[in-house]
Parts: C-alpha cells; sequence; structure tokens
C-alpha cells in the first residue's frame, strides 16, 4: 500500500451524522485526497472511556499493520492533558491521554511479538496542527492533521518526544476460584448483551459441572456455545466472540432486563450436581 492510500480509522463519541465527524475528515483528505478513511464507531457513550477502551480493544487487531487509528473521546479537551502519538504492533494511534487506548495497544503488542516494542510521544509540534486550534475541537485542529502527515509518510519521530508515563485503563481483575468466579460486566454491546471480565476459558472448567450465573440479583441462566440453542426470551451464559463470559437473552435484551450496565457483579458458583442449574449443551 502507497503512504498516500494509508488507511486511516476514526472512532469518536460524537454520535453519527455529527458535523465534527465531517470536519475531521474534511482536514484529513484535505491534506491528503488519497486517504482511505474508515468509520469505526461514533456512537461510544459520551465521554466514555471504559467504553472506548473495550471497544477499540476487541476491533484494532484485526486491521492491517500500518493503519492509522485516530480516537476523539476526549473529556479532558482544551485542559493539560496530553495528546499521544502510540506506536504499538505496527499500529500507529492518535489519542487523548486517558487511558482510552491502553487496551487496545497492549492488544496489539501482543498480536505482533516480533514487531517493536511500545512507543509513545506526546505531540508538542503545533507546525503539523490546524491553526487556530480551537480549545474544544483537538480532533480536527490536531489528531486529523496528524493523521494525514503520517498517512502520507512522515516520520512520528518529528512528532514530539517520547514519554515514559501516561494514563493507563485496565480491566478490573475477576476472582477466580476453584469452585466461584467473580467479576463484573465490563460493556454492554448494542444488542444488550452483558460481557464480563471473567475469562471464557475459566468459566468453562467450571461449567463441567453444575452451575449457577448471577447478574445483579438475578440468577439461573442456561448455559450454551450459541444463541440459537435456547428459546427466545431464554436467559442464557455463553463464552463471547472475545473470549469472555457473557451473559444474554437469546433473541432479546439483557441489559434491558436485568437491568445490567458497566460494573454490574457477576458471579459464577458451582452447585450440587442434581441441580436445576445443571450446564446444559
Amino acid at each position: 500500500m502507497q503512504d498516500a492510500e494509508r488507511l486511516v480509522t476514526l472512532t469518536t463519541d460524537f454520535g453519527e451524522g455529527s458535523p465534527y465527524v465531517a470536519a475531521m475528515k474534511g482536514v484529513l483528505l484535505s491534506a491528503n485526497p488519497s486517504a482511505r478513511v474508515v468509520d469505526l464507531g461514533h456512537s461510544i457513550p459520551p465521554q466514555d472511556v471504559r467504553h472506548a477502551a473495550f471497544f477499540l480493544a476487541s476491533c484494532l487487531p484485526y486491521f492491517p499493520s500500518g493503519t492509522i487509528h485516530v480516537i476523539v473521546v476526549d473529556p479532558g479537551v482544551g485542559t493539560e492533558r496530553a495528546l499521544l502519538h502510540i506506536e504499538a504492533g505496527g499500529h500507529h494511534l492518535l489519542a487523548p491521554d486517558n487511558g482510552c487506548w491502553t487496551l487496545a495497544a497492549a492488544q496489539l503488542t501482543k498480536a505482533s511479538p516480533n514487531l517493536p516494542t511500545l512507543t509513545v510521544r506526546r505531540l508538542t509540534e503545533p507546525r503539523f496542527w490546524r491553526h487556530p486550534v480551537s480549545s474544544t475541537f483537538h480532533g480536527r485542529d490536531i489528531l486529523a492533521p496528524v493523521a494525514a502527515f503520517l498517512s502520507l509518510g512522515g516520520d512520528p519521530k518529528e512528532l514530539g518526544c517520547p514519554v515514559a508515563q501516561w494514563v493507563r485503563h485496565d480491566l478490573p481483575a475477576p476472582v477466580l476460584e476453584p469452585q466461584r468466579l467473580a467479576g463484573e460486566v465490563v460493556f454492554v454491546d448494542p444488542f444488550g448483551n452483558l460481557l464480563t471480565n471473567i475469562p471464557g476459558e475459566a468459566f468453562l472448567t467450571l461449567a463441567s459441572e453444575a452451575v449457577r450465573v448471577v447478574v445483579g440479583t438475578r440468577e439461573g441462566t442456561r448455559v450454551v456455545r450459541t444463541y440459537g440453542e435456547a428459546g427466545r426470551g431464554t436467559l442464557i451464559a455463553l463464552v463471547s466472540s472475545c473470549g469472555l463470559l457473557e451473559v444474554a437473552v437469546a433473541e432479546g435484551n439483557a441489559a434491558h432486563e436485568l437491568g445490567g450496565a458497566a460494573g454490574t457483579p457477576v458471579v459464577v458458583n458451582t452447585l450440587p450436581t442434581d441441580s436445576h442449574f445443571r450446564l446444559q449443551i
């Protein structure tokens, strides 16, 4: 792929049909009309850094090496927070220093062990920015023109000096015991499915026995491999495509029915073998 045709992705909390997204595209394409701009999503809940972090970690590893990812979920815009350029696993990320990118960078680095280690630079060179710079729209005036610079083959070393410290966002650690797993919902997808921080492998090991899955105050989910194994409206537990325990309602919305949201506790317990909560797969 020629540098001028580099793939540039956009992820924001601006909302679908936003003029702000269109403005960023205009700045990018004015500087590099050959750039290939792809929308990953603009419906991140406003200022929800946690949601953005999981979203990005779930999709960025599937893009080709060399892709430039522009991320604007930035509740601290206009403050002293830094803007960063991150090289991870052959990808370039442009994002505010609020932790929204750290889970994705870890996934990218893990997927490409032969590529250079993580490098983080603070964007400090105004000559690559659009002027005047708005105090409330750094996505348009800083990140978009920097992405265009990179897409044209610009050297990231010109953007600023490497830094050794930045804000990190990590998934909360689950409790994994021989007969009990305890975690929480970390992401709610558009179907209302509740994705947890409990590893799917640990869940399947425990679910080889009779189990009870408790979400908040609701319990009694059926364990399945796929959504279609349960009748409509059935509360189910399964391993998600990203390898984590997921709680769902077949052809329904678990978030609505359970009142589930990020942070809702999830506990899996083993039960006596004669329990009616026996694994059904």
